[in-house]
């Protein structure tokens, strides 16, 4: 069982949708509020939700073969492409994938990026569970899978003890699009999405509703809705 922190609330989490962004303006605004984090200009946890068009990321620990096609027949597709900082190998986010980048301040929970990473995962695995998905991890493995099929994957970067970057769950996500990459190097890996394991329709939205509750849990803190103008971002 995951080590997760105490039921009493101790302090707010801000929950920011952000809605459908391109990937370089909300890497811009996860960077700003990750330096308010650290600064303490911004006083509270953060968690920003937004769908992006479709991108290919690359991770630190990217392999060049786990890109199964050239930069020029990406942009051909309508597919950016971006290094970035956060761990982990090559990754894809489409409209239909709900995207979160929580920017905690580790500081005021627990100095450890592994029990940061298994938080994440059961907050994932609480928000699937009201959909009648039986989330598990993967020995080995960073994300969430169901039966064996891989539903989300986490990627992060910390500094002084303050996350950004995070996790991609696919909700109603064009999975032929991850025939472009090796997804986060994991060869034979089988993605699915929320919609196919339980074979109706689900908006991201209701998936970005139980999922934000889970990870309000998993970190003991109240979701309180901002909005992104008062983060400085319209």
């Amino acid at each position: 069982m995951t080590d997760t922190a105490a039921s009493a609330p101790r302090g707010a989490l801000w929950v920011v949708d952000l809605g459908l962004r391109a990937y370089a303006e909300a890497l811009v605004i996860q960077r700003e509020v990750a330096k308010a984090r650290i600064t303490g200009a911004i006083p509270e946890d953060v968690l920003l939700l937004v769908e992006h068009p479709p991108v290919v990321t690359l991770g630190r620990s990217s392999k060049s073969d786990h890109l199964l096609v050239s930069a020029e027949l990406l942009a051909q597709r309508g597919v950016q492409l971006f290094d970035v900082e956060r761990g982990g190998d090559v990754t894809l986010h489409a409209p239909g994938q709900l995207v979160g980048y929580p920017i905690v301040d580790l500081k005021r929970h627990k100095k450890d990026l592994h029990w940061y990473l298994r938080q994440v995962e059961e907050a994932l695995i609480r928000g699937i569970a009201p959909f009648g998905i039986a989330g598990e991890r993967n020995p080995g493995f960073t994300g969430v899978w169901t039966q064996g099929r891989k539903l989300a994957s986490i990627g992060v970067h910390a500094r002084d003890w303050v996350t950004w970057h995070g996790f991609a769950l696919n909700v109603s996500t064009d999975l032929s699009l991850f025939d472009l990459i090796v997804p986060c190097g994991i060869s034979q890996v089988q993605m699915t999405s929320v919609c196919r394991e339980c074979r109706s329709a689900v908006a991201v939205g209701e998936v970005a509703a139980t999922v934000t509750a889970g990870i309000a849990e998993v970190f003991g803190l109240s979701s309180v809705h901002v909005s992104a103008e008062s983060l400085g971002h319209g």
